[in-house]
């Protein structure tokens, strides 16, 4: 029954991560970076914060208690993976929306749920699942196949996105979020992809680095379920800082500094809807954190979650009728995708069943 829980749970977060843009596309008169930091704001801050005073009474005596080491490294784990969600929307530009997004979000999916337990292997953590055990266990050979067929739907997610754009024929010369040329370019679209796709899945290394904060929660008697908690406010203090630097800096280079008290622009609106956005966004590791604690941070957890957020992230392309001009073939395609999507998840929640 934890099993299931854990992946409900996920499914939540996935759902969250693959809706919190919606809210931004109805933002108007304000430039990306400007909603874009208000929303962080929101999501890497204000939230956080608070879910973590709710959750974890005394969440800033187990900060100051922690040594400058683990704090240190959690940080610096959110400071890369916010450089990999920057460099992620250049990736997208050099290799266009379908492959760049099946390029990011599988290295995404590989690194971040494989990586940590490669490294247990060489570090030993009690409690940790080694890439070993996965290896030598019929449980992880379950969810290592669950993590292959999780790839192999991204991959042909990514085909039927540029069959879509083949059928439509509708390619544009302009990116409409900042007006520059797209620049085709697959060798540097690749390396940029690699880059993002590797600190991506920093965000699952802040987790491991910053367990003992986590540890230490639940020694001091709060509930597992939300000893995550404690982690993501020093976490994203680290995307907080990559991400306000840059829209700084875009601010600056466009001139768009004036859009928050731009009285042309529907302020109020503006404000709430980069709120909403923000918060929503949030709720993804807010649930991650719940569904890690009845499945455990590694393989598992991480590539449900990366495939939750692409199989809503497509489904709500299918609800939207972004699939309605496209031929049938491209439609089968997609629906491939997204089963193989749904039976690597099937995979992967069996293995963790087994697991003792």
């Amino acid at each position: 029954m934890g099993v299931i829980i854990g992946v409900i749970y996920h499914f939540i977060g996935g759902a969250a991560a693959g809706s919190f843009y919606m809210p931004y596309m109805k933002v108007k008169k304000w430039a990306w970076e400007s909603m874009w930091i208000i929303g962080g704001f929101f999501s890497w801050l204000i939230i956080p914060t608070l879910a973590a005073w709710l959750t974890v009474p005394g969440f800033a005596g187990i900060i100051h208690s922690t040594d400058w080491s683990t704090l240190s490294w959690t940080y610096f784990m959110g400071i890369l993976w916010g450089i990999g969600g920057l460099t992620y929307g250049l990736g997208v530009r050099y290799l266009g929306m379908s492959l760049g997004n099946s390029v990011i979000l599988g290295l995404t999916a590989v690194f971040g749920a494989l990586l940590p337990a490669v490294y247990y292997d060489f570090s030993y953590h009690p409690g940790k699942v080694t890439f070993t055990e996965l290896l030598h266990n019929n449980w992880g050979h379950y969810i290592l196949i669950g993590v292959a067929i999780c790839l192999i739907g991204i991959a042909i997610s990514g085909r039927a996105g540029m069959m879509k754009d083949k059928d439509l024929s509708k390619k544009k010369s302009e990116d409409k979020s900042g007006g520059k040329a797209i620049q085709y370019n697959i060798a540097t679209g690749l390396i940029v992809a690699v880059i993002s796709g590797i600190l991506s899945a920093c965000f699952n290394y802040g987790i491991e680095a910053g367990s003992s904060m986590a540890q230490m929660a639940v020694h001091r008697g709060v509930n597992p379920l939300f000893q995550n908690n404690v982690i993501f406010v020093v976490l994203l203090w680290g995307g907080l800082t990559t991400n306000f630097i840059w829209c700084v800096i875009l601010n600056i280079r466009n001139k768009s500094y004036g859009d928050y008290g731009d009285k042309k622009a529907p302020l109020t609106s503006n404000y709430l809807l980069s709120a909403a956005a923000g918060t929503t966004w949030f709720l993804q590791f807010f649930f991650y954190g719940m569904g890690e604690s009845k499945l455990g941070n590694g393989a598992s957890s991480w590539i449900l979650h990366m495939a939750f957020i692409i199989l809503v992230a497509n489904i709500w392309g299918l609800v939207l009728k972004e699939w309605k001009m496209v031929k049938m073939k491209t439609v089968v395609t997609i629906s491939a995708g997204i089963l193989a999507i749904l039976i690597s998840i099937l995979f992967v929640g069996y293995g963790n069943g087994l697991k003792p």
